[in-house]
């Protein structure tokens, strides 16, 4: 008999995963309490690097049910939730997403629909791609500098110059400009030897 896991996170310690668990049941799964594993991390933290989402998976066993309310409580992207998927598959597990229908993502139509939300994801990053060389293409078209602003300036620099040949300490030279040792080394280390 397949047994039911259920995996809830929440971003914030402020947040709960009852919600989740209530969802679950309410959409007929029967998870036994200790089989819901419930973890407060940060979505951006890829699942197979997520502690409770490492132990739930030494867990799992072949014909095993994992059951989600949404996809991105299985990874921080499409490319990541994947390869999540795809993984579990190869295990055995079946995974139930309860927002896309509660389809098993390991099932044929559940693999067309991880197929079409890798695409989407693949075209909302090729937009971004396209959008940002826009961005920075018309930005220098309009003369604006681009990149982090220099810390020193050109006299700035040709002080620090002329205080280090005195003989001055990176230090000496950092405070006296009001900047840091690294900045004061970059511009020594920028001259010609």
């Amino acid at each position: 008999m397949a047994r039911v896991f259920a995996y809830c996170r929440a971003s914030t310690a402020g947040q709960t995963t009852d919600n989740q668990v209530q969802e679950i049941a309410a959409a007929g799964f029967q998870v036994q309490p200790t089989r819901v594993v419930a973890e407060t991390i940060s979505g951006s933290i890829a699942a197979s690097e997520r502690p409770s989402f490492k132990k739930l998976m030494d867990k799992l066993e072949a014909s095993d049910v994992l059951v989600v309310t949404k996809l991105d409580r299985l990874g921080r992207n499409a490319m990541d939730v994947r390869a999540t998927v795809e993984t579990l598959a190869a295990m055995g597990v079946r995974v139930h997403c309860l927002a896309l229908g509660g389809v098993d993502l390991t099932s044929a139509a559940g693999k067309m629909t991880m197929g079409m939300l890798a695409a989407v994801a693949e075209f909302e990053r090729d937009l971004l791609v396209e959008r940002t060389q826009a961005g920075l293409e018309r930005a220098k078209a309009e003369g604006k500098a681009l990149g982090r602003p220099r810390a020193l300036n050109d006299a700035q620099e040709a002080e620090a110059l002329q205080r280090l040949a005195g003989g001055e300490s990176v230090s000496a030279v950092a405070r006296a400009l009001d900047t840091s040792r690294a900045t004061i080394m970059r511009v020594r280390d920028a001259q010609p030897a």
